[in-house]
Formats: C-alpha cells, structure tokens, sequence
C-alpha cells in the first residue's frame, strides 16, 4: 500500500453458507491486522444472502436465478463503495460470469487462486472435495488444466458422501469425528490414485480438516482466497 493510501473496501457475497463466511471475516481481519499493526481491521462489507434460497434453487437446477440474486448483491456492493468483490464460495463460481456482470470494479476469482497456488507448489495432480455440483463440474479441471494441474474426483459413492456431509453437518455448524474420519479415508483414496495434495473445494471444509491431518497436503480454499484478497485489499487507494 502507498504511504497515504487506505485499504481498499472489499465487497463480501456471503451467507452460503454463514459458517465459512463467519471464517471469512475472521481471517481477513487477523491478516491486515498482522500486516498493518496497530488497530488496523479489514474494511469488509458483507451482503449475506439466505441460504435457504439459494440452496433449494441449487436441488431445483436452477442457476440463473442464483446467479440474478448475487448479481443484484454484487451492484448494491460496489454502489456501498466496495472497491473488490469477491464471493465466499466455490460452488457459485460456476456462475461468476452472470454474477459479475456489469460490474465496474475488480472481481477477484477463488478458482484463480487456487490454481495459481497449485502450481506455486509444484503440484502436477490435486484431488478435489467439494459439494456434487462443483465435484462434477467442469470447474476446477478446466481452470486447473490452464497451470499445468490435473484435477481428479472422487468415485461416485464417495463424491455423494461428501456432498451429504457438507449439507447435513457442515453447513449447520456439525463437525463429527465420523465425519472427519470418512473425509480422510477418502483423501487416501485420491492419494492412492496419485493426487500429490487435496483442494478442498467447499469453504466449510477447512472447518472440518486442517493441513496436515491428511496424508498429503490439503489446499484450503479459503484461506488461500483470504490471503489474495488481503493483497488485493492492501494495494490500496489514494488518500
């Protein structure tokens, strides 16, 4: 950040669910303060959508009309004086393009992020463990494939069993030692299918596993989004 400047506000689409985006806000006010000093907090402002909406419109198929709700989110954002919008999900990116439309101020891309951290670490195959709709998408491998990084999945027994978790347990504030224990026996599985680290592609995973309790590294989306957007937010803006 410039001598002067002031952080730049970040534009938060939140509320998907409210668990993570609670993390959200927690670790982009610990990265500034820890990077700036003092007293100093990260100017969030957080559009929090209900849950309930989107996810029965996600059952339902239906995603134009998660995307016109985000994109409406996402103007009334930028009109608060949000600086950069960035959403706090991965699923919703399969979207991003509608959600982002019209929109005259940086969107900053968790999918991006994730790949570019990949292949930082030298990753050549990563698993991926997020809800069905992105585990079977053409999301992460696409993306991914631009950096060089394969994308695997789980089988389909396996992919449905994440998907219960994270809907079941996850997004209602549920950590299970059952549920932790079925996540790393399917991690092995990749593992043993040559994944050389794991994305955790849900943001309500990282609530659940912690890198380093797997057996091999695991890429938390959402602090990786966190540690960008604090980047992003700490470029600045003249005073």
């Amino acid at each position: 950040m410039t001598s002067g400047g002031h952080p730049t506000r970040l534009g938060l689409l939140g509320g998907m669910s409210w668990q993570s985006t609670a993390v959200y806000y927690r670790i982009l006010n610990e990265l500034v303060a820890e990077r700036m000093g003092g007293h100093a907090s990260a100017p969030v402002t957080i559009h929090s959508v209900d849950f309930a909406e989107i996810e029965a419109a996600q059952r339902a198929g239906d995603w134009p009309s998660q995307a016109a709700i985000l994109n409406d989110a996402a103007r009334k954002l930028e009109a608060a004086g949000a600086g950069v919008i960035a959403l706090a999900t991965n699923t919703l990116h399969l979207v991003a393009d509608r959600i982002t439309a019209g929109l005259s101020v940086p969107f900053l891309d968790l999918i991006e992020v994730v790949g570019e951290a990949a292949a930082a670490a030298g990753y050549g195959t990563v698993g991926l463990l997020g809800t069905a709709y992105t585990m079977s998408a053409e999301l992460y491998p696409s993306r991914l494939a631009r950096y060089g990084v394969e994308v695997i999945v789980p089988d389909s027994d396996d992919q449905q069993r994440v998907h219960e978790i994270i809907y079941t347990e996850l997004v209602r504030g549920s950590f299970s030692p059952s549920a932790k224990r079925e996540y790393l026996e399917i991690i092995e599985r990749l593992a043993e299918r040559g994944a050389e680290a794991v994305v955790l592609g849900c943001t309500e995973i990282g609530l659940l596993l912690t890198d380093g309790e797997a057996v091999v590294p695991l890429l938390d989306t959402t602090k990786l989004h966190c540690d960008a957007l604090v980047a992003q937010m700490l470029k600045g803006t003249p005073s």
